[in-house]
């Protein structure tokens, strides 16, 4: 039975975006073909289409998965409404996913959606509430610089030390 979450399907679905996020570090996206997919990972173009409409719906649904996986690391604090500023679980989370990271900037999501919230309070408090707009786009390019650069040296540093240098930058803030 091809139910949505059988264990055969999760398998399959699993299978085909790691050879799609292999293939994009090497690829452009539009130069991988469901051809491409299904030959490396030794599927069949029928089972790419019982889960993916084409290349494009396949890495929306990456984007979709590593966002949903980043939410689910703040769960608690969305769900309870409040901002821990607790970068390091998402500098763990990029070092154990790299190459979902990279595939995610790669394809320009960040500039679609962000992978983070800013913390509108603290910038209140910080900048007298003027201009919040300008300094959430400073903190969003940086905090995204630093994660990039990161990425590309393969995460040498440790997410303690990519934590320190974001909280650096801000240190000098608290009033």
């Amino acid at each position: 039975m091809n139910t949505p979450n059988n264990k055969r399907r999760r398998e399959s679905q699993e299978k085909i975006e790691k050879v799609f996020v292999e293939l994009l570090q090497t690829k452009e996206l539009h130069q991988i073909s469901v051809t491409d997919i299904c030959k490396i990972s030794h599927l069949n173009r029928s089972t790419f289409y019982a889960n993916y409409l084409d290349v494009y719906d396949l890495a929306n649904k990456v984007k979709e998965k590593l966002e949903q996986e980043v939410e689910t690391l703040y769960e608690d604090e969305t769900t309870n409404k409040y901002n821990s500023n607790n970068f390091l679980k998402l500098f763990h989370h990029i070092k154990d996913n790299q190459l979902f990271y990279k595939t995610y900037f790669k394809l320009g999501y960040d500039n679609e959606h962000s992978i983070f919230k800013y913390d509108t309070n603290l910038s209140k408090e910080f900048f007298d509430d003027k201009f919040v707009e300008y300094h959430i786009e400073f903190f969003k390019n940086g905090l995204n610089s630093i994660i990039k650069l990161w990425l590309n040296n393969s995460c040498k540093e440790s997410p303690e030390e990519i934590d320190s240098i974001i909280k650096s930058e801000y240190a000098h803030r608290r009033k």
